[in-house]
């Protein structure tokens, strides 16, 4: 009886997907979700073009003649020499003299001892084997026995649908059916049994003797040498004499100075252009995609006070705060659609997000 069952369930699913296809179901619905056609508003764009309304003409001005002013320095005296004398520079410096030479002495250095501690092996180490036994445990496993599966279910949208027309109301919800387990509980080896070493250490005991760490040796001392400071005069720069350069003497002057001559020059005088907007349909809407929609199990009181709320905040009048998706409510809602150019006539999730209204 039990594989008859499954036989029947499998050739169900087989036959599922052509059924699919013969009906104008939503793509890649998923299980839990429900989804309604909307009506889709006419997308428009607008264009801008220049248009020319005066042509590009020519006109001819004079242009003066430019002057400035300049400065312009005058030799009032010429430039010339004269030789002046420096005398010789002398000064006091003190000076070092060896009266004794540097020299090395011997000094012997003794050697040097220190006692240590070793440590000497009186036991070695041993190994000693222990037995350990087996360990079980008791575990539980589930065995699924029927796997998961969807199925669409097609249910009426009151609560969700802004349109007075029944039909136009139904919106189909793809349902997830969970998998089928059943429990199984059994004994299985957790550990096999097994041996472990046990390590006993060896025993050391510490002596101490006397080790020479540095033999004797003789070191080097350096005796620096003796000097004395003596004071002399010496001449460090000898005398001299130099040429010193008298500048010549400037007066600066003023004086106008043309700098360009007066002409005519051509001026272009460039076109005039008048900016035009045309508005021009790049889609046009009706009913044609699929949205997703709230389910009817989402749709309760707390849902329709906020969506009152969130109308009235936006400068929609939804009636009175009554919690009940009225006819005050359905059209303040269909005005804010088409006035935000959203798809029209469900509680789709685009025009609760433009509302602000979680979903």
């Amino acid at each position: 009886m039990k594989s008859l069952y499954l036989n029947f369930l499998w050739a169900a699913l087989l036959a599922f997907p052509q059924f699919l296809l013969a009906q104008d179901y939503p793509p890649d619905a998923e299980p839990g979700k429900c989804y309604a056609k909307c009506l889709i508003p006419d997308e428009y764009e607008n264009i801008t073009e220049e248009i020319l309304v005066k042509q590009a003409t020519q006109r001819i001005e004079i242009v003066p003649a430019t002057f400035e002013e300049i400065e312009e320095r005058v030799e009032v005296k010429a430039a010339s020499t004269r030789i002046e004398v420096i005398p010789a520079v002398f000064e006091s410096q003190e000076e070092k003299v060896e009266v004794k030479a540097a020299s090395i002495r011997l000094e012997p250095v003794p050697a040097r001892y220190e006692q240590i501690e070793e440590e000497v092996e009186i036991r070695p180490s041993e190994v000693k084997l222990e037995e350990v036994p087996a360990e079980y445990e008791t575990v539980t496993e589930q065995i699924q026995v029927a796997p998961a599966t969807t199925k669409w279910v097609r249910r009426k949208g009151d609560k969700n649908c802004l349109s007075a027309n029944p039909e136009d109301c139904m919106v189909w919800c793809l349902v997830e059916v969970p998998a089928e387990y059943e429990t199984l509980t059994k004994t299985v080896l957790k550990t096999p049994p097994t041996t472990k070493e046990t390590v006993i250490p060896a025993e050391y005991k510490t002596v101490k003797k006397t080790v020479m760490v540095e033999g004797p040796t003789t070191k080097e001392i350096e005796v620096p040498a003796e000097y004395v400071t003596i004071k002399k005069t010496i001449m460090v720069k000898p005398p001299e004499t130099r040429v010193i350069e008298l500048p010549a003497e400037y007066k600066t002057i003023k004086r106008r100075l043309m700098t360009a001559p007066a002409q005519t020059k051509v001026v272009e005088v460039p076109s005039e252009f008048k900016t035009v907007t045309n508005r021009r349909l790049v889609t046009p809407g009706g009913y044609s995609d699929w949205r997703e929609v709230l389910c009817q199990n989402k749709i309760d009181e707390v849902k329709i006070q906020e969506i009152q709320t969130a109308l009235r905040r936006k400068g929609y009048d939804p009636g009175p705060s009554d919690n009940i998706f009225g006819i005050k409510t359905k059209t303040a809602l269909i005005q804010f659609q088409k006035d935000n150019g959203l798809p029209v006539g469900q509680l789709d999730f685009e025009t609760l997000k433009a509302l602000g209204v979680s979903y």
